[in-house]
């Protein structure tokens, strides 16, 4: 007569199920995010084309250097914005959680410091 054998160990619980994914919050937040990405590109190219072809700036209402800093600063600020929004979405993306208010808060914050950014070069340029 042995001792009786040892009880199973109970299975493991079903995993939790994984929330829906909503395919409106997909797609604004792709389409948000790829726009993202067209106007910071946009504005590189017209910063950059804005400054080639500063060919003559009178000392007296115009400044260089403070126009390569609006451009420089505001674009690579923009970049960084819509970086860190397009980040911050994909992550929630990848979470199953709503998305779509980063995407465009991104955006948003990236229009906006562009739009400083041009208010900045043109006061430089005394326009």
């Amino acid at each position: 007569m042995g001792y009786p054998d040892y009880p199973p160990y109970p299975g493991y619980p079903p995993p939790p199920a994984t929330p829906t994914r909503s395919a409106a919050d997909l797609t604004i937040s792709i389409v948000v995010m790829v726009l993202t990405v067209v106007v910071g590109v946009g504005a590189g190219f017209l910063g950059l084309f804005s400054l080639a072809f500063l060919d003559y700036c009178p000392p007296a209402t115009c400044s260089v250097d403070g126009a390569v800093t609006a451009v420089m600063t505001s674009v690579a600020i923009a970049a960084l914005i819509g970086l860190i929004g397009i980040v911050i979405a994909i992550v929630q993306l990848v979470r199953r959680k709503t998305a779509w208010p980063f995407a465009v808060g991104g955006l948003a914050l990236c229009l906006v410091m562009l739009f400083f950014g041009g208010m900045a070069y043109s006061a430089a340029v005394g326009g």
